[in-house]
């Protein structure tokens, strides 16, 4: 281990002023009581040193950890998982989850801390002092994201706003339907291609692939690999022979991870950084 407590070079008990006081005893023969007044040290503490020279040598005359090397009390591992787990999950306090857990709140606390959660702010994302980790690609086409985003369809005249619930429906509903943006995004670049079209299955979303390959190619992106979530249409052989036609790789998100694929919702969803470029395609 390492010499890692910050001492000033001229103390007398450094590794280098325990080497001489150790060598005052073993080279010079002095005695552990002279020894221990020439050092100002009592005798116990040239004897500690001299024997841990005596087994380990110079090595011995470092500081090391004062940790034991078992703890048989220790809180067991699944219960300190379970601890963190609330407090990322409820964002309770030590108290709340002393309570749960059926440990002493200065347990969990101390569970807390170890793990740098031992302030509310540390684990949320706009307070937390650690900064924001994202992944880009090196260059354009390496990895497009592509998802869909639903929304409901606003019928000829206007929506409920305008004519109340009902709407044109006697029963309430107004039987338009829904609208699906399906979005293919470059990772590196952020050149969007969007169609606005009338479902989500297989078919509808290998043809938009295959428009969307034909569109970044037109425009100099050849693209390496697509990713998606694991939605239905994108798990179906459709799909997959849309991808190898365009001669691209599949990639899915892990189940669960929306975040892994937020970019393509950031498009659809806020107005579009400028450095998008947003292709619009109504499909009936």
């Amino acid at each position: 281990m390492p010499h890692a407590r910050t001492q000033h070079p001229n103390a007398p008990l450094t590794p280098e002023g325990r080497r001489r006081m150790v060598s005052c005893v073993l080279d010079d023969g002095w005695s552990i009581e002279a020894t221990a007044d020439r050092f100002q040290v009592d005798a116990k503490t040239v004897r500690k040193w001299r024997d841990r020279f005596t087994a380990e040598g110079p090595q011995g005359l470092l500081d090391r950890s004062t940790r034991p090397h078992r703890s048989p009390n220790r809180t067991r591992a699944a219960l300190r998982k379970r601890v963190l787990h609330l407090r990322r999950k409820r964002r309770w306090g030590a108290d709340r989850i002393a309570h749960e857990v059926r440990l002493a709140p200065s347990t969990v606390q101390a569970i807390l801390n170890a793990a740098g959660c031992g302030r509310l702010d540390r684990g949320d994302r706009a307070t937390s002092p650690e900064p924001i980790v994202r992944y880009q690609r090196e260059r354009p086409g390496e990895l497009i994201h592509v998802d869909v985003k639903k929304l409901g369809a606003i019928p000829n005249g206007g929506g409920w706003r305008l004519h109340g619930r009902g709407g044109d429906a006697q029963h309430g509903h107004s039987g338009v339907g829904y609208r699906y943006i399906h979005t293919a995004i470059d990772d590196r670049t952020r050149l969007a291609y969007s169609e606005i079209l009338d479902d989500e299955q297989a078919v509808t979303a290998a043809d938009f692939w295959i428009r969307a390959g034909h569109w970044f190619r037109t425009r100099g992106v050849r693209c390496e690999r697509v990713i998606t979530d694991n939605g239905s249409c994108y798990r179906s052989m459709l799909w997959l022979q849309a991808c190898t036609a365009t001669d691209t790789a599949v990639k899915k998100t892990r189940p669960r991870r929306p975040q892994t694929n937020g970019k393509v919702l950031y498009a659809a969803n806020a107005g579009l950084r400028p450095r998008i470029l947003w292709v619009g395609r109504i499909v009936h």
